[in-house]
Parts: structure tokens; C-alpha cells; sequence
């Protein structure tokens, strides 16, 4: 486990910290433990682990599992809608360094 933060709030404002375990993650989405782990298998998500081994999954992570639950919800397959997902995020981080290279000419 890690060593107490020297500022907490620094860990919860980081979209990457892994603070949700997977139950309490399935139940913010409403959905099961099942259908996460289908989205590690899928390479979508890769929680991490605790140090017993436990998955932990990130607001960014759980963000990106509702987007493949709400697909896959409109009968979207599971792994195309992980490829959408994945081309979705790529084309969001493409346009955010498009505008911060514009601000810089």
C-alpha cells in the first residue's frame, strides 16, 4: 500500500488515481464485475492492483467503462465498441494538442 500523500488532495484531483475497488466501481456504473473484467480482456481498461491483487480502476477508466456500457447498451458489440472508444479518445487527445500547438504559434 502506498505511504500516506504528503498533500490528499493532489491524489483526488488525479483522473488516473486508482481509487475505486471493482465493486464499488460496478455499482457507480450499474453494472457487474463480469462486464469489467470483460473490458481488461478487451485491453479497454487495465486496472491496478492492490497490493493483495485487487483491481483498482481510475475516474478516467471508470468514464471510459461507461461510455463502452452505454455502446454496448444500443447493441454496439463489446470489441467494436472498445475500438470506437479507443479512436474516440485518440481523436480527443489529437485535437487538445492541435489547440495547445496553435496557442503557442
Amino acid at each position: 500500500m502506498d505511504p500516506a500523500p504528503q498533500n490528499p488532495e493532489i491524489k483526488l484531483d488525479d483522473d488516473d488515481y486508482p481509487a475505486y475497488t471493482m465493486g464499488r466501481a460496478a455499482e457507480i456504473l450499474g453494472t457487474t464485475p463480469a462486464f469489467l473484467r470483460s473490458l481488461g480482456e478487451a485491453r479497454l481498461i487495465e486496472p491496478q492492483r492492490s497490493s493483495g491483487g485487487h483491481r483498482r480502476y481510475s475516474r478516467y477508466q471508470l468514464r471510459l467503462a461507461a461510455r463502452a456500457r452505454e455502446l454496448v447498451d444500443q447493441g454496439t458489440a463489446l470489441e467494436a465498441a472498445c475500438r470506437i472508444i479507443i479512436l474516440e479518445d485518440q481523436l480527443q487527445e489529437a485535437l487538445r494538442i492541435n489547440a495547445e500547438l496553435r496557442r503557442h504559434d
